[in-house]
This record gives C-alpha cells, sequence and structure tokens, in this order.
C-alpha cells in the first residue's frame, strides 16, 4: 500500500513517529540514535526511518515547511498507516526573554490564523491542543533525563517573513505564545479529528528578543536533547 506522497508499505511505520521538519534531521536521528534504521519512504525525498531504540520499535520521517505540508504527511500516517502517536521534533523562534538558544520547549497548545482547521472538518477555533497523555509522558521523561523545559502556548503561523510587526504584541501579550513555529495547529487538527495522540516538542534556533540565530547545521544535529526526549518517550 502507498499514497502519493508515501511509498512505505502498511507495517512499515511504527506506532510512534517522530517528526522533524528537515529530512536531513530525520537522516541524522535515524543513523545516529537508532538501530538496524531501516528507509520506508524516500518520495520527494521527505525520508522516513523505521528502526529501534532501546529495544522499542519506533520511526522518525520528516514533514517538510509549514502548515499544509505536516498536514499532509501526519494524516497519511495516522489514516493509512495505523500510526497512533506523532512526536513534532522542530525548530522554534523565542518570543520571550526567558528563552534562549537551544532550550527545549513543549506546547501545551498552538494558536494559529491558519484555516486549516476550518477547511478540514469545520473546526472554528483558532487554538488547539496536543494530547495531554502524551504531553504528561513527555514531561515525566524530561524530568527522568534531567533535562529541563518550558511549556507554553506556541504560535503556528502561516507567514515566516513577515512584513507587519506590530501583530507580534496581541500574539505574544494577549495569546500568550511563548515562541513561533509552522506546523503544530495541523497535527493538533489531524489528530483530533483522527482519535490520534500528537505532541510538539521544539528546540529554540533563533529570538526575536535577542539577534541570535543557529545555523542550518546546528538545526541539523544538534538539537539532541529534544531528540533524546522524543525517542525516550516513545510508545511502543
Amino acid at each position: 500500500m502507498s499514497t502519493p506522497h508515501n511509498s512505505a508499505e502498511r507495517g512499515d511505520f511504527a506506532k510512534t513517529v517522530l517528526m522533524p521538519g528537515d529530512p536531513l534531521r530525520a537522516k541524522f536521528i535515524a543513523e545516529t540514535f537508532l538501530e538496524d534504521a531501516k528507509l520506508v519512504n524516500s518520495v520527494r525525498n521527505m525520508l522516513g526511518y523505521t528502526g529501534y531504540y532501546n529495544g522499542k520499535r519506533v520511526s522518525v520521517m520528516a514533514h517538510g515547511m509549514g502548515i499544509p505540508s505536516i498536514g499532509i504527511y501526519s494524516y497519511e500516517l495516522y489514516k493509512f498507516y495505523d500510526v497512533e502517536n506523532i512526536i513534532r521534533i522542530g525548530s522554534t523562534g523565542g518570543y520571550v526573554p526567558e528563552l534562549k538558544l537551544f532550550d527545549t520547549v513543549l506546547a501545551t497548545a498552538a494558536y494559529s490564523e491558519s484555516t486549516y482547521a476550518l477547511y478540514q472538518c469545520g473546526d472554528t477555533r483558532d487554538i488547539l491542543y496536543p494530547s495531554a497523555e502524551l504531553n504528561e509522558r513527555i514531561r515525566q521523561t524530561a524530568a527522568k533525563l534531567n533535562i529541563p523545559i518550558t511549556e507554553g502556548i506556541v504560535h503556528s503561523s502561516d507567514v515566516f517573513y513577515g512584513e507587519d510587526s506590530s501583530r507580534n504584541d496581541y500574539i505574544i501579550n494577549e495569546r500568550k505564545c511563548v515562541c513561533a513555529e509552522m506546523e503544530s495547529f495541523a497535527l493538533f487538527s489531524n489528530a483530533n479529528v483522527l482519535g490520534k495522540k500528537a505532541a510538539c516538542l521544539l528546540s529554540v534556533s533563533d529570538s526575536f528578543v535577542y539577534d541570535e540565530i543557529t545555523t542550518p547545521e546546528q538545526r541539523q544535529t544538534s538539537f539532541t536533547n529534544m531528540m533524546k526526549i522524543a525517542l525516550e518517550a516513545a510508545e511502543e
């Protein structure tokens, strides 16, 4: 069985899939952390792998950039490949001074101006939530690993290069968003619609407060705290 975007067969993916945006980050995780990793999808170079982490069968697959992209890939994993849990492991720009480069953020909700949920399933909400059960598992795993995490609402934006910065005050002060990313809203919508579990862990790659930014190579290979938490928290 395959889809227009995935050449894997049913059963090729584990029950839990970690999803970074960057296909090379998926490759790095598979080659660095998984045993017996097998490439199960390479359509459009959206690399997907399945292997074992400490004896647990785990998959990792890229989702690309933006709400439409993760909307397609996560929906297909849930709907057609029997995936139960997806943990997005992505990069984020910090909105608040408390967040420094390489800090790890656990999304408690995703706020967005996107119409994805409305047109997908008629959901008119502009804030969607992850699985409370999966978030608690991640929270406990981070504590066990002694890795600090910051929890907060994330802004799932459709726009990376925004010309109107005046909305930032509303997003930060009124909607209480601590950081910006571009995908979680669609992931949470898909999980809600299909009765699955979703969570989002993010590593701070740049800041709206400080003049700091990570390199592409750092974003690809240096967000290891986030990766370790997600791998340890993965359910078989």
